[in-house]
């Protein structure tokens, strides 16, 4: 890291986003409702524009360095959150939250998130600092994540909620209904928990298991804790609207999981490299550090851009051809066809059932 960030650029980076943040979670409270595709489109347009505005503020006070690890650290933590998406649509589906509740649920989910990712920023940056052969470590996890994600369906996902979910009801009296944003109710003198509350431990599970993965994957591309946060904090904003606008979209783009297996991949990969241009092995090269070479912040830049540019496109290719083919053919019979998520056209999310998608 070849760059010194201001000390004032940091804290008036952190107070101006703790504004906006505090604005957004006012704007909720005070007004739940359902936000339609174009508010929820100016809103996510909004926030990418603001991002991108602070990455020009990091190219013209700190330097270009530190400006494309910004947005190299801001898209790869974005495509992770879009992936983190569909687990909040299954979530919301399974549980059937009621759709002036989900822009609350949601805004705890991000809260919680950016928790987790806080605490685990921090933890990581000590280890780097005092263990620089902690990147073989961030590198075999991410190449371990990426085979995951790219060899594991979205039923897995499913199926994980779902044991959750069974975990829970079995160990704790939990009401059928919800009552508002209560997470405790009574009901016949007696007190019950209300799904709030598996819905709450859901999410924060679901936030949990994606830190342990982006955290990792962005101390591949900067090492400093500053760029690492906001690039979180600017990846999470907007994400509540990019839910509304895109949730029943997510589950379509059959490539995107392979887009960002990728790019945990090569992130993984440029640890190790990394790993082994700043530590001595005793074994290897008499001593001295190995002789290795290291990928660049542009060169990084430019595979996130390529990777996630081609899984989408791909992926909406294919909704096309069968967009085009489908409605022509005969299939199965409904009562054969599997259940899918799906999102009213007001924005929320439903188990459709069997035979829905080709009806409509």
């Amino acid at each position: 890291m070849d760059y010194v960030i201001p000390v004032w650029f940091e804290i008036g980076s952190f107070v101006v986003l703790s504004l906006i943040l505090l604005a957004d979670l006012l704007l909720v409270v005070k007004r739940p409702h359902v936000p339609s595709p174009k508010e929820s489109g100016l809103w996510v347009a909004f926030y990418v524009a603001l991002a991108l505005v602070f990455a020009g503020m990091m190219f013209a006070f700190v330097g270009p360095d530190a400006g494309g690890e910004f947005v190299a650290g801001w898209l790869t933590e974005y495509s992770l959150s879009i992936d983190n998406l569909f687990v909040f649509v299954i979530i919301m589906a399974q549980f059937a939250v009621p759709k002036k509740m989900q822009q609350e649920v949601l805004m705890v989910g991000i809260i919680l998130a950016l928790i987790f990712r806080g605490v685990f920023i921090l933890l990581g940056a000590a280890l780097i600092e005092n263990f620089s052969w902690v990147f073989y470590i961030f590198g075999a996890f991410l190449l371990v994540t990426a085979a995951q994600q790219a060899f594991s369906g979205r039923e897995d996902d499913e199926e994980r909620e779902s044991k959750l979910i069974g975990f829970l009801r079995k160990r704790i009296a939990i009401t059928d209904e919800f009552d508002g944003m209560k997470i405790r109710t009574r009901v016949d003198g007696k007190t019950f928990f209300t799904p709030l509350l598996i819905v709450f431990i859901a999410i924060g599970t679901t936030d949990l298991i994606f830190a342990l993965d982006s955290i990792p994957a962005i101390f591949g591309i900067t090492q400093s804790p500053f760029i690492v946060f906001t690039a979180n904090v600017f990846a999470l904003m907007g994400l509540r609207q990019l839910y509304f606008l895109l949730g029943h979209l997510v589950d379509k783009l059959e490539y995107l999981k392979y887009g960002i297996a990728f790019i945990l991949a090569f992130i993984g990969v440029k640890l190790v490299l990394h790993a082994l241009h700043e530590n001595e092995l005793p074994f290897i090269n008499g001593g001295e550090h190995v002789n290795v070479p290291e990928i660049d912040t542009w060169t990084s830049l430019a595979v996130i851009i390529a990777s996630m540019a081609v899984a989408v496109v791909a992926s909406l290719i294919k909704i096309r051809r069968e967009h085009r083919y489908i409605p022509s053919l005969t299939g199965p019979s409904d009562d054969d066809a599997p259940a899918v998520v799906e999102a009213t056209a007001e924005g929320e999310p439903t188990v459709a059932a069997p035979g829905d998608a080709r009806d409509r």
